[in-house]
């Protein structure tokens, strides 16, 4: 390589980069304007969010101090009733035991707390945004390269915007996961109601059906399993960044795996995994069930 450089211009074998002090002056003043923004607006920013504070303190709050066998009947009703599996159904309460049997029932509670309510969010965000994307291409060709940057940057990138808008807390934590988490609801809704077949749309406008009618009636029901599996997958993504967002003040399960990470707590960090991936298996099986049941009742009304 010397000797190739040797009889090139020195431009050809070191790159041409922009002046340093003109990068930084450049991130300063980025730097700058965020900051300003957030001094000018932090208070109205805190007071839109105030809610989710609430309902995420209450959520929290029930399960934690609700009976053990209350949250654990409630659990298993869920589950078989989704999934109609009683293999399933045991597994469940089965994980269930053995998580509070190592004294991390509270932990998890807190973890199922963070995760129930990332997930309201999520398909409160992303399905209508997945509908405008599924009526217009327009739209579709706006967000996608949104979508992209969201769901391949890493993720903890998340935190620093976040918390230099929210600085340290569960909410910071919560909107961080649901950024990660929100692009497959939007992506696999657009897909789901792209899918229908375009056959049983013409019969719906052959017999008069407005916009919100197929809409309602025809397109959200044929596209219910795969917005199921939108849903299965950002149940999966929020427990994924769970353990990230514990950086910046989500507790729970998170929390003890980032304290024995960082204190080499082996057995700490085993059994703080093997809840989260109790709890992923859990709402994993309950979801696929429940959707492919979703599947075939579609199939024999429309069949």
């Amino acid at each position: 390589m010397a000797s190739i450089c040797s009889v090139l211009p020195a431009m050809l074998c070191k790159f041409p980069a922009i002046d340093e002090s003109t990068i930084r002056l450049a991130r300063k003043a980025v730097d700058d304007s965020f900051k300003g923004f957030v001094r000018s607006y932090g208070n109205a920013i805190d007071t839109v969010v105030q809610p989710l504070q609430w309902f995420l303190n209450y959520l929290e709050s029930l399960f934690v101090t609700s009976p053990w066998i209350v949250i654990l009947a409630l659990m298993v009703a869920i589950v078989y009733f989704g999934s109609r599996n009683i293999n399933v159904t045991i597994g469940t309460a089965l994980s269930m035991i053995a998580i509070g049997l190592v004294g991390l029932w509270n932990d998890t509670m807190v973890t199922l707390a963070m995760v129930t309510v990332c997930t309201l969010i999520s398909i409160l965000i992303g399905i209508p945004i997945g509908i405008l994307m599924a009526r217009s291409d327009r739209v579709q060709a706006f967000v996608n390269p949104i979508l992209d940057v969201m769901q391949t940057m890493p993720s903890f990138v998340y935190l620093i915007p976040v918390v230099m808008i929210f600085g340290i807390g569960k909410v910071p934590g919560l909107i961080a996961v649901v950024i990660y988490a929100v692009p497959p609801m939007i992506r696999l809704t657009n897909l789901g109601i792209r899918l229908v077949d375009k056959e049983v749309l013409e019969a719906a406008d052959a017999f008069g059906s407005s916009t919100w009618q197929k809409l309602k009636n025809v397109q959200m029901p044929l596209a219910l399993p795969t917005i199921m599996a939108g849903i299965n997958q950002t149940i999966m993504m929020s427990l994924a960044m769970v353990v990230v967002a514990s950086m910046i003040g989500v507790g729970g399960l998170g929390k003890n795996v980032l304290q024995a990470i960082a204190n080499q707590f082996f057995t700490v960090g085993f059994l703080n995994g093997f809840a989260l991936v109790g709890i992923a298996i859990i709402f994993d099986r309950t979801s696929q069930a429940f959707g492919k049941r979703l599947q075939k009742h579609s199939e024999v009304i429309h069949g």
